[in-house]
């Protein structure tokens, strides 16, 4: 027996558990994602990789504003749907879709909730220096990341891991964890139990103000900031030119010993100091400028022992 859904996301993130939940035979009624956006030089419009995906494989695509539309509601229920299948869509859904599937909504969230709801999980776990995270299968409610929990995946976070590479290990396991909570499903035994409120945090949105590296920060906690944001949209200083201060974006670091004022450059390798310890920059890029590895850039850039950058 197949499911009839419908499935709502936007980003990557969302397309391997799409790409799983075709390979697995359900039927998808249609998909929901956000409308083409103006990105680019051109600001040409965009279509979202869920989006591209379900039109290369032949599945219908809507791309409403807003959920909150009762011809919406009407076109959801008219569907007869088993379940919709959320992943990092970007709308909220009200109670009127919520209610509509037999089996109502289920969400693949990024962390072990009830840590880090919200926007930002990934980059949040990261910067916090948590060891672990996952992914979870969540039965959909009003609240934010509040429903019961159907599965989980635990996920090691290495002491050099990205969020970028995160995202992608979440991404695959997610999708395998999808499949396997709409097997339970089928089956009629998907126990989901109620989350604990103790241990609850929210993963605000990254706000532009909290990208910039602060050097008089513990190294450990500068190593975070910048690993939590590589490779978007990333952490970054500033560097004394001919023409003024230029910015720097930091995509990799390392953790290093060393002592000096914060911020300044210890040796060819690129290694700055902070409050406490240091930190290696492994790849930067200058905005306008290909990445490159930190003593290339410390040679072009005529980073010496001894510069404090911003």
């Amino acid at each position: 027996m197949t499911l009839r859904l419908a499935f709502m996301g936007t980003p990557d993130f969302s397309v391997p558990t799409l790409a799983e939940i075709v390979d697995a035979g359900h039927e998808i009624a249609t998909v929901y994602t956000q409308p083409p956006r103006a990105a680019g030089r051109g600001l040409a419009p965009r279509t979202s990789p869920v989006q591209n995906f379900a039109g290369s494989h032949g599945i219908e695509v809507r791309t409403p504003l807003s959920l909150r539309d009762e011809t919406i509601w009407t076109e959801i229920a008219a569907l007869e749907l088993d379940a919709v299948i959320v992943v990092a869509y970007g709308l909220i859904l009200p109670q009127q879709v919520l209610d509509a599937p037999r089996h109502g909504c289920l969400n693949l969230h990024a962390s072990l909730l009830p840590r880090w709801r919200g926007a930002a999980p990934i980059q949040r776990a990261i910067m916090a220096g948590d060891t672990q995270t996952g992914v979870n299968v969540m039965h959909m409610e009003a609240g934010l990341d509040t429903g019961p929990v159907c599965l989980a995946k635990t996920v090691a976070i290495g002491p050099d891991t990205t969020a970028g590479e995160l995202h992608d290990t979440l991404a695959a396991a997610g999708g395998l964890l999808m499949v396997q909570a709409l097997t339970a499903l089928e089956d009629g035994n998907l126990i989901c139990m109620a989350q604990v409120t103790e241990g609850a945090s929210y993963a605000r949105k990254i706000a532009k103000s909290e990208t910039r590296i602060n050097w008089s920060r513990p190294a450990a906690e500068v190593h975070n900031h910048i690993r939590g944001l590589a490779p978007f949209p990333g952490a970054w200083f500033e560097i004394p030119t001919k023409m003024g201060l230029a910015r720097v974006k930091v995509l990799g670091s390392k953790l290093v010993s060393g002592s000096s004022e914060p911020g300044t450059v210890l040796n060819e390798k690129l290694d700055i100091a902070c409050t406490e310890g240091a930190v290696r920059l492994t790849f930067v890029q200058r905005a306008g400028k290909a990445t490159t590895d930190g003593p290339s850039f410390a040679r072009g850039a005529s980073l010496r022992a001894g510069i404090v950058v911003e």
